[in-house]
C-alpha cells in the first residue's frame, strides 16, 4: 500500500438494496463494507444476492493498483453499472466474486 492509504474489508449487516427504473436489480443483509482511504464506503454484495441474469459482462476492465483488475457488467441503458475483482489482491481477496454497485440504497431496519 502507499504511505497512508489503506483499505479494510469487514462483513456489515447493513440491508443494503440496488433498484434501477423500479426494478431490483440486488437485496443483500450481509455484504461486505470496502473503507478505502479517499473513496466512499463500497458495498461489495455476494452474488446469490445479485440478479445477474439480468446483468450483461461489458467487457470493460479497469486496474486497481491496491485491489487489482476489475470486471464490468452492464444494463442495456447502463453501461458498466456494476463491477467485481475475479481476482483481487491478497489484501482484500474477501471481495472475490462480490459485485459492487455505483449506486446502493442502504435501507432503514
Amino acid at each position: 500500500m502507499a504511505a497512508g492509504h489503506t483499505i479494510t474489508v469487514e462483513s456489515s449487516t447493513q440491508h443494503v438494496r440496488v433498484e434501477r427504473d423500479g426494478q431490483v436489480l440486488a437485496d443483500s443483509h450481509h455484504p461486505l463494507a470496502l473503507h478505502e482511504t479517499g473513496c466512499p464506503v463500497r458495498y461489495y454484495l455476494p452474488p446469490e444476492d445479485v440478479r445477474v441474469e439480468l446483468l450483461t459482462p461489458s467487457g470493460t476492465t479497469t486496474h486497481c493498483p491496491f485491489k487489482g483488475d476489475a470486471s464490468y457488467w452492464s444494463l442495456p441503458d447502463a453501461p458498466d453499472l456494476v463491477w467485481a475483482y475475479e481476482e483481487p489482491k491478497e489484501s482484500v481477496k474477501a471481495i472475490k466474486g462480490h459485485f459492487c454497485f455505483y449506486d446502493t440504497e442502504i435501507v432503514s431496519a
